[in-house]
């Protein structure tokens, strides 16, 4: 007899989680964003926000949906222990792209799965990237883009902010904001089985 496969709910509404996850032929059932408050908590340090937030995200959900296994994320973008916010005005933009002009940044994307028998378990990756020097065109240019709506640091990698990065060490998919192998191993490990 063969045990009931349980259906996996994504705890966010990024379409670039769910492009992510369709590159590895993983499709969740539904999302369900949680809709937490991101903010820091006094003295946190960026990593673990990113992993905090993963895990109260992929709880929040699971108690919503027992049935089902929860996968949830969360991407942080810092220079040195302070966090960038996920950019929703063009002030908040040009400052992002400011300090992150010509020098190096980290990348770091909490990931915690939730399984139907109550069993969890959470990564943190952590990728280190550099920016080159950005001309005050280069950044105007890219305000007008308006990619960079909602995105962690004021930039998105998978798209025109790409030719901005000089260095990566780490998990590309991480920055675009879910690291595949990651996800895929914690799936597997709690059980999952697409």
């Amino acid at each position: 007899m063969t045990s009931p496969r349980h259906p996996l709910i994504l705890a966010s509404a990024s379409p670039r989680r769910l492009e992510l996850l369709a590159q590895v032929g993983i499709e969740p059932q539904a999302c369900d964003p949680a809709e937490l408050d991101e903010s820091p908590l006094r003295d946190e340090t960026p990593r673990r926000l990113a992993e905090r937030l993963a895990i109260e995200k992929a709880q929040v959900v699971a108690a919503r949906r027992p049935d089902a296994f929860v996968l949830a994320a969360d991407t942080v973008v810092a220079v040195g222990r302070r966090v960038l916010p996920k950019a929703e005005t063009e002030t908040e933009v040009r400052a992002c792209l400011d300090l992150l002009s010509g020098r190096g940044h980290r990348v770091y994307t909490g990931v915690a799965v939730v399984a139907p028998s109550g069993a969890s378990a959470s990564r943190l990756v952590e990728t280190r990237l550099q920016i080159k020097r950005l001309s005050h065109q280069e950044i105007d240019a890219y305000l007008a883009s308006e990619e960079w709506r909602g995105k962690a640091g004021g930039y998105g990698v998978q798209g025109r902010a790409g030719a901005f990065v000089v260095d990566l060490h780490g998990s590309y998919s991480s920055v675009v904001g879910l690291p595949l192998y990651e996800t895929r191993s914690l799936l597997e490990g709690l059980g999952w089985r697409g």
